[in-house]
């Protein structure tokens, strides 16, 4: 399988990725983790075994600061840059096919700002818990550059998640945008966990798909 190659200032460096596919896919996903965890965190692998059941081959994929052994995201620029190489390779794996972005937390952001700036052409981008600012920090929005996003976005966001309080914030958001919605997953947290029912994470991602291949077909 190639792997995302991605250009950085200070050379060129492969990132991890696992590929996986049903046996006739109808669209591919490139799915990027958040910023506190890897590309095989158990909620993405979850999440990505619902989308290839639901018929939608994947990409997952580390960002270069994981890949060093680093805690902390580098410079959104090194993300853009990375999300430009998974598109690529995506697309020699599944010339044929539209193709999606993904993301958890961070990787969607980061995702959303490639599209702003048109790094990737993606059918449409889904972000799985939209960071709309830090928790308890509304005054610090993220979101100038979504109007900018071309492609249709799906927001799936937990009706506890911090990140997305208030909720009035993020749907005056989502107005703006060309062509947005959200899925909200009623007491989720921002790992769409719901107090009092303890799940696998790799449960909780896989449950999640259903929902967002549902959306992808109306899109497509």
């Amino acid at each position: 399988m190639p792997s995302p190659v991605v250009s950085l200032p200070s050379g060129d460096t492969v990132v991890s990725a696992d590929a996986e596919s049903p046996p006739s896919p109808w669209a591919a996903m490139a799915v990027a983790h958040g910023a506190g965890a890897g590309y095989r965190h158990p909620f993405l692998v979850g999440f990505t075994r619902g989308m290839v059941a639901a018929g939608v081959a994947t990409l997952r994929f580390n960002f270069p600061y994981v890949e060093a052994g680093r805690r902390m995201p580098g410079p959104p620029a090194a993300a853009v840059v990375t999300w430009q190489a998974a598109e690529a390779t995506l697309r020699e794996l599944h010339p044929d096919l539209p193709l999606w972005a993904v993301g958890k937390s961070y990787g969607g952001r980061m995702a959303s700002l490639a599209a702003a700036d048109g790094m990737i052409a993606p059918t449409g981008l889904v972000y799985l818990g939209y960071p709309l600012h830090p928790p308890g920090r509304p005054d610090k929005p993220r979101v100038d550059h979504l109007p900018r996003v071309t492609p249709p976005q799906l927001f799936v966001e937990g009706t506890n998640d911090p990140f997305v309080d208030p909720h009035e914030q993020l749907q005056q958001a989502v107005a703006t945008c060309r062509d947005a919605s959200v899925h909200w997953i009623e007491g989720g947290n921002h790992s769409f966990e719901v107090k009092g029912r303890r799940r696998p994470a790799d449960e909780i991602g896989e449950q999640l798909a259903a929902d967002v291949a549902g959306w992808m077909r109306t899109h497509a």
